[in-house]
């Protein structure tokens, strides 16, 4: 049975594809003003992926901030129920989930795919991965080049700020002030983990965490978090896909 799972986020919309649980095809676009069309555009580029065609479909479940705007969609899920879900066939040790997406960060206490308690961030970017876009703005680095950087940094800097706009202000202070670029990087890694980590303590984080979400991929965020909550963290393979993955998963159940 082919199955699709899509995730409309706020600045991505990813579809998987699966046949029989196993994955034959994934996308990925920028989702932009027009939901539907982003998501009947990364549908379309998953099928011809998978050389298919939408009659082949059996059931497609979306998730994601623009998940109810999907008209082809049989059902739509939470991102924390699809995260979960997918956590469990991935990684059924994992018991919490941190979800960090571009304006909302989330973490999940989970158990054999059932969501038992979970924490959602204030609506503030500080708390998101758009800070640490904001951040690379204002240092003039690439987002690629953020998690190197906070690498090579020995932590004599911090960002207090609770607020993305005063967080910069007190960036382009610590520029001023001659602060080497890699340790202001760490300082941000380091302020946007302190919050998310809260979240993950909310719940009752237990040892078996797991990051998900495209900051995943930030090895310097993913370090801050590490330090952060004093636990390895593990991180799926393709993390910014695992709420596709989930509602794929879900459509199949």
């Amino acid at each position: 049975m082919i199955t699709a799972g899509i995730d409309i986020g706020i600045k991505t919309t990813k579809v998987v594809l699966l046949n029989d649980d196993k994955i034959i095809a994934r996308s990925l676009v920028l989702t932009g003003w027009e939901l539907q069309q982003a998501g009947e555009n990364a549908l379309t580029a998953a099928l011809t992926d998978a050389r298919l065609s939408r009659d082949d479909l059996a059931r497609v479940v979306a998730t994601g901030a623009g998940r109810q705007s999907f008209s082809l969609a049989r059902r739509n899920v939470t991102e924390i129920t699809a995260g979960a879900r997918a956590l469990a066939f991935l990684h059924p040790q994992v018991r919490t989930a941190i979800d960090v997406g571009a304006e909302e960060a989330r973490a999940l206490k989970c158990a054999d795919g059932r969501v038992l308690d979970f924490a959602v961030n204030e609506k503030c970017a500080a708390g998101a991965g758009i800070f640490i876009e904001t951040m690379a703005r204002t240092l003039e680095v690439s987002l690629e080049e953020m998690g190197a950087l906070s690498r090579q940094a020995s932590g004599t800097a911090t960002l207090n700020s609770q607020c993305t706009v005063f967080a910069e202000s007190e960036v382009v202070s610590l520029i001023h002030a001659q602060t080497p670029k890699a340790e202001i990087v760490r300082a941000a890694h380091d302020a946007i983990a302190g919050r998310v980590a809260s979240l993950a303590r909310r719940v009752g984080g237990a040892p078996e965490i797991a990051l998900v979400g495209g900051i995943a991929h930030n090895v310097g965020f993913v370090d801050s978090l590490r330090r952060e909550l004093g636990r390895e963290i593990i991180v799926p393979r393709d993390p910014e896909f695992i709420g596709a993955l989930g509602a794929a998963l879900i459509a199949g159940d």
